[in-house]
């Protein structure tokens, strides 16, 4: 009987969200101290009811809503406090009895924007001059009910004088409260809100006649100074990035790229705008404004795989149902292919730039020799593991392979595709069909497996269900490269420094010899991960030890690379003095290999598919009007 009052219950509250939204009012005026305040009232029926915080995030691939910064609750109905118990199973479940007589619940509850750790929408989100709103975060809703059904009437209030950039609509302004326009709550938790002191629009110039703009938000107003070609090299990615796919399903984008270096540091996809955070200092150098690229690139194509096509396993219709991740080689595989290949042909990126960087990822999923044990389907299922788990042991462990791996795999579809067609079709074939269609609002259209296997017959036809599975469940030594040798290039290893490693050296302020000696270290000396059976791994180095001496002198960096340099020529083993704990060693490492980093070379003999694969597909950039 209880359990029928229950549903009976669940089936008012359902009624009565049909008929009145959510009211959600958020105060963001004490970001500086890391507080927001949110006020809700919530349509409900008298009887149980359970209110939810939101804990599977489509993006985040796991139960990851930050539900430790939820503080300060406190519910009431007709003004009356109204008493909540948790679910002893369920964390995120909050259960109440709505009294006789209500029609609604009032919330009050601020939410502690957490401090640098972790990732996405539990990470660190505000600066006192800069903060990033996720929806999500300071609401709750009725357990059970789909996203779709409910709507939210949102306002917000900012400090005075900050500046504002969402996707959501704007109603009106009554100061520094910004009331928006209603919308379900799958669109308000799916639009982020930036706001600070300095906040740079740029409305780029398409072929598109849809808005596309990117927002640029930081501690300081010199970080989001760009060159003369910067927009227009944008405006390139929006067409060549249409181009691929043939339709656009959003009213208008927005890029939200926060430039600060006390926030989190990652990129989150919507169906109409991404969260994008980087270094303050990413614009205004060469070298990382040209690679950011790839991750706007990356974001901006999840507005089509990701947001509009979804792997049913992820299509959950609000955010108390688990998500499942068999599919994300292709929701995020397929996504980092086309988010690294589409900076190339919008110019951002040179042929050079994108052959180094495949031939890095190429050579990394080579030292990610837990491939022996764990195949590249398990790293998709066990995502919400993976996402959280040390740097330490990566290469025996596997990380989140399904993005790099993934576009080896579809790099080799690509090609199978060419080489079927006689180079009359490609990847691009597929995309077109499996994301195109009509223009218009927001959608999602789920797929499986199946639905991928027969579009891909559709373009050419050919045993892809075996192509795939084979992919998927190898636990061969040696990564999928059977795109790169199909496009008429082969992975080698020399001595010139990889120009994509570089960059990435350079972020992690340490160096990558994964390739020589078999291990990576931080400027500091500390190892961060060893390559099984490597040379480091025969001499007993272990991940978390540190290096305090090179051949009898004080560790640095440039010292370690200067005595790699020398192996080549050295008659005798590299010494390295090792603390681990309170326990020094001495590691006595017999290489003398000299440097050695992943390049791709030209095989003689075969067409230069890879030139063909990154030529321009969109028409002439756009020249803007003066």
């Amino acid at each position: 009987m209880k359990r029928f009052a229950f549903i009976l219950a669940l089936l008012f509250t359902a009624f009565a969200l049909s008929a009145a939204p959510i009211t959600l009012r958020v105060d963001a005026t004490n970001v500086a101290s890391n507080i927001y305040h949110a006020h809700l009232n919530i349509p409900a029926a008298p009887g149980p009811m359970t209110l939810f915080y939101p804990k599977w995030i489509p993006g985040e691939h796991g139960p990851t809503g930050p539900i430790n910064g939820l503080a300060g609750l406190r519910i009431t109905a007709n003004g009356q406090p109204v008493i909540w118990l948790r679910d002893p199973v369920e964390m995120f479940a909050l259960n109440v009895d709505v009294p006789a007589g209500a029609t609604s619940l009032d919330v009050d509850l601020d939410f502690l924007a957490p401090a640098p750790g972790a990732n996405f929408t539990a990470g660190a989100s505000t600066t006192p001059r800069l903060a990033l709103l996720s929806w999500n975060t300071v609401l709750l809703y009725p357990r059970g009910v789909a996203s779709d059904s409910i709507q939210v009437d949102a306002s917000l209030r900012i400090p005075a004088g900050w500046l504002y950039a969402t996707a959501l609509e704007t109603r009106g302004r009554n100061g520094d409260e910004i009331h928006f326009e209603p919308a379900s709550l799958t669109t308000v938790v799916d639009s982020p809100v930036e706001i600070g002191q300095v906040l740079r629009k740029i409305d780029l110039v398409s072929h598109s006649p849809l808005r596309h703009t990117l927002n640029l938000l930081s501690d300081s107003a010199e970080a989001t100074v760009t060159p003369d070609d910067f927009a227009t090299q944008y405006g390139r990615l929006v067409d060549e990035t249409t181009a691929v796919f043939g339709a656009n399903h959003y009213r208008h984008y927005d890029w939200l790229l926060t430039l600060s270096d006390n926030v989190a540091h990652f990129g989150l996809e919507h169906h109409e705008s991404s969260d994008d955070r980087v270094e303050e200092s990413t614009l205004r150098e060469d070298t990382s404004r040209k690679w950011v690229s790839g991750l706007m690139a990356h974001e901006f194509v999840h507005s089509w795989n990701g947001k509009y096509r979804r792997p049913a396993g992820l299509a959950t219709n609000n955010y108390d149902k688990p998500m499942t991740g068999e599919l994300l080689w292709v929701y995020e595989g397929l996504t980092e292919y086309l988010g690294d290949l589409l900076p190339v042909r919008s110019g951002i990126l040179s042929a050079d730039d994108y052959r180094e960087n495949l031939a890095l990822i190429a050579a990394q999923m080579t030292q990610h020799t837990g491939r022996t044990w764990r195949p590249l389907l398990d790293t998709a299922v066990a995502a919400q593991l993976l996402y959280d788990a040390p740097g330490a042991s990566t290469n025996w462990r596997r990380s989140v392979d399904y993005y790099p791996e993934g576009e080896l795999l579809w790099l080799d579809a690509d090609m199978t595709i060419r080489a079927q067609t006689g180079g009359k079709k490609s990847l691009d074939d597929f995309t077109r069909s499996f994301y195109g269609g009509a223009s218009g609002h927001p959608d999602l259209k789920p797929y499986t497996f199946d639905d991928i296997v027969n579009a891909l017959n559709a373009v050419a036809p050919y045993d892809w269900r075996g192509f795939l599975n084979q992919r998927l469940t190898s636990m061969s030594a040696t990564p999928p490269l059977g795109g790169i040798e199909q496009s008429g290039w082969h992975l080698i290893y020399n001595d010139k420094p990889n120009t994509a490693l570089q960059y990435q050296e350079g972020r992690s302020k340490g160096a990558d010899l994964n390739a020589s000696l078999g291990f990576n270290i931080r400027d500091n000396g500390s190892i961060g991960d060893v390559v099984p059976e490597s040379i480091a791994a025969r001499a007993g180095l272990a991940p978390g030890a540190r290096i305090v001496a090179v051949n009898g002198r004080a560790y640095s960096t440039a010292r370690l690379r200067d005595a790699l340099k020398a192996s080549g020529s050295a008659t005798t083993p590299l010494t390295l003095i090792v603390q681990n704990g309170e326990f020094f060693t001495t590691a006595s490492i017999d290489y003398h290999g000299g440097e050695r980093y992943p390049h791709l070379e030209r095989t003689t003999g075969k067409p230069d598919w890879m030139e063909t694969l990154i030529k321009p597909l969109a028409p002439p950039a756009v020249t803007k009007k003066k």
